[in-house]
């Protein structure tokens, strides 16, 4: 099964979600979840009925790291659930890791962490704009 992750930070009447879950099924999802929330993975609700819901050999596939995690800490447990469970986790256009075999590929874990740090630092640009 192919699952697509789509998150937006606001709600409905402020942030469109639909390009997200149009570009997730053209990726090939056979089921997009999404959510409207900003804070830390204990309050994103789906995206851990996701990764409970997730077997293994699936695909989870998200547009961009900064979908999934703002918080390089919350990706790293992201990337261990993905490999714990023997899963793939593709960003479109960017990262694949292939975890089906019970292990990530070093590059691809490490360059998915680096773009998690950038990620982080842009959220507290945002912030400190804000």
């Amino acid at each position: 099964m192919i699952y697509g992750y789509a998150r937006c930070s606001t709600n409905e009447s402020k942030q469109d979600i639909n390009r997200q879950i149009k570009e997730l099924k053209a990726a090939g999802a056979d089921e997009v979840i999404f959510e409207y929330e900003h804070g830390d993975a204990r309050t994103k609700k789906e995206l851990n009925m996701l990764l409970e819901l997730a077997q293994a050999g699936d695909t989870i596939i998200a547009l961009e790291v900064s979908r999934l995690s703002r918080s390089t800490q919350q990706l790293c447990e992201i990337i261990d659930t993905i490999r714990e469970k023997r899963l793939r986790l593709v960003i479109v256009g960017s990262i694949t890791i292939d975890c089906r075999d019970g292990k990530a590929d070093p590059m691809s874990e490490a360059f998915l962490q680096m773009a998690g740090v950038f990620s982080q630092l842009e959220l507290a640009m945002i912030r400190t704009r804000v």
